[in-house]
């Protein structure tokens, strides 16, 4: 039975990864344009994930997919999002996953 939940959650972070993937780059150029809209962005991503019944680890979790693929694919487009991003770079996968709890108790409500 165990092991069902465990799937099943791994889905859900999975629809949460598919949810970023899918945004067009309008929709992205809203959510990075400032620090206040990335918070807003994330934290309706956590109180969605809480719904699903995500632990707050699996919320970090999804948080360190969101970061790895912003890492990747987006430029810091200010200040804070450029700390974020020299943080995530220099980080540990370790690291990155602390990072990612502090970013999810910084949005939840």
């Amino acid at each position: 039975m165990e092991h069902k939940s465990t799937e099943e959650k791994s889905s859900k972070i999975s629809q949460v990864e598919q949810a970023v993937d899918n945004l067009g780059e309008d929709k992205l150029d809203e959510i990075l344009t400032n620090f206040d809209s990335f918070k807003d962005f994330l934290g309706d991503k956590v109180v969605m994930g809480k719904k699903m019944g995500l632990t707050e680890e699996q919320l970090a979790i999804a948080a360190q997919k969101v970061g790895n693929f912003l890492s990747k694919h987006e430029q810091a487009r200010n200040r804070e999002e450029k700390l974020l991003q020299e943080l995530w770079l220099v980080g540990s996968e370790e690291e990155q996953h602390m990072l990612s709890h502090m970013l999810v108790k910084l949005v939840r409500d």
